[in-house]
């Protein structure tokens, strides 16, 4: 079929040649096959000129940079691919097969998936480049390599196959061979790919970003240092760094102290003496707690009466922070704590502790 592929331009040619004194040296299909090899030459270089002195100055002009990009990349490949051309047309016109066809096609397969690939990876980074401005998470910076990878090893292996075709060779059993392959990677990757979905649904879902304090349900408490493809590290309050696979943590139970906002509310128990006026008990430290740096007026803090206990009467403050890393690095938990005692010893409210008494019944 090559030899007739490009019959209508190769008609078109010799009438035209023919109209021209000694028309009929172009007869010799040599000659021709030469003509049309330099006839493509020209034309990709004029392609070429027309594309980098005006294309990529209407590009320039356009709010999009895909356009730019997209000239960028395939205007190299495009050129080769209109030589590649010539030299097939060239080969058909003189009757040539086997071989040199096979070799000159398998090179075109290439060229043109070179072409196409490239465009997919401009339209990807496009895609990236725009994502990345209208969000604030890390998706891009971890989807966008995965994919630029799939699609790399998608063309490579339809380029392969594409060539063992054009060399005449049954694809058939690679196929087969590529599906079993890919089961048995599969079941070997299991947990891999397992890690990297679990990555890539924590960035979707925007379970946490880097910088937030989280609590994972087996108790651990850090800042999220890094989110990676398989793992998420996370540094604790002592400074270690803790690993955790994607896997567990999309199927894990996570406290993020980050959301829905910044602010956390800090909770304090205590108890005091029975007989204790439990008003003077509120006013008290109501009055301590709002005090302290970093309390925040809005929501105001609250007291409860909880229980009457075995040996105190107990009750728990709560009030919010503006800000929960400020509430970590300054242990307002403690500060509040240490408030609270000191102001029933100024208010002469006792704060007791356990005990038992024991009565003897004589006989």
């Amino acid at each position: 079929m090559a030899q007739y592929d490009f019959l209508w331009f190769r008609e078109l040619l010799l009438n035209w040649l023919s109209l021209l004194p000694g028309g009929e040296v172009w007869s010799n299909k040599y000659i021709f096959s030469i003509l049309i090899v330099f006839v493509f030459i020209i034309a990709a270089q004029l392609i070429q000129f027309l594309g980098t002195k005006y294309l990529e100055k209407i590009a320039k002009k356009t709010k999009s940079k895909l356009d730019d990009l997209i000239l960028q990349k395939t205007k190299h490949p495009l050129f080769l691919v209109i030589i590649v051309l010539g030299f097939k047309f060239g080969l058909a016109n003189m009757g040539i097969t086997g071989i040199l066809t096979h070799f000159v096609n398998s090179i075109l397969a290439i060229l043109f998936l070179l072409l196409l690939s490239r465009s997919v990876d401009v339209a990807l980074e496009t895609w990236g480049m725009h994502f990345a401005k209208i969000t604030r998470t890390k998706v891009d910076e971890v989807l966008l390599p995965l994919f630029h990878k799939f699609t790399k090893v998608v063309f490579v292996i339809v380029g392969f196959m594409w060539v063992l075709h054009l060399w005449g060779i049954d694809i058939t059993p690679y196929l087969a061979g590529v599906g079993i392959s890919g089961l048995v990677l599969g079941l070997a990757l299991q947990d891999s790919l397992k890690n990297i979905f679990g990555g890539i649904s924590l960035i979707l879902d925007k379970t946490f970003n880097v910088g937030d304090r989280i609590k994972l349900d087996s108790g651990e408490v850090g800042t999220v240092h890094e989110v990676g493809l398989r793992s998420t590290k996370i540094v604790t309050l002592d400074n270690q760094a803790l690993i955790v696979p994607n896997g567990y943590l999309a199927n894990a139970r996570v406290i993020n102290f980050a959301q829905p906002d910044n602010k956390i509310r800090i909770n304090v128990t205590f108890g005091v003496t029975y007989g204790t006026s439990a008003e003077k008990v509120r006013k008290v430290v109501l009055d301590t707690v709002s005090k302290l740096k970093h309390v925040m007026k809005e929501p105001a803090p609250s007291i409860q009466f909880v229980e009457m206990g075995d040996f105190s009467l107990k009750f728990k403050v709560n009030f919010w922070v503006d800000r929960y890393d400020t509430a970590f690095q300054n242990s307002m938990q403690s500060e509040a704590t240490e408030a609270i005692y000191n102001a029933l010893n100024k208010a002469k409210i006792g704060i007791p502790f356990p005990t038992q008494t024991l009565y003897l019944k004589k006989k």
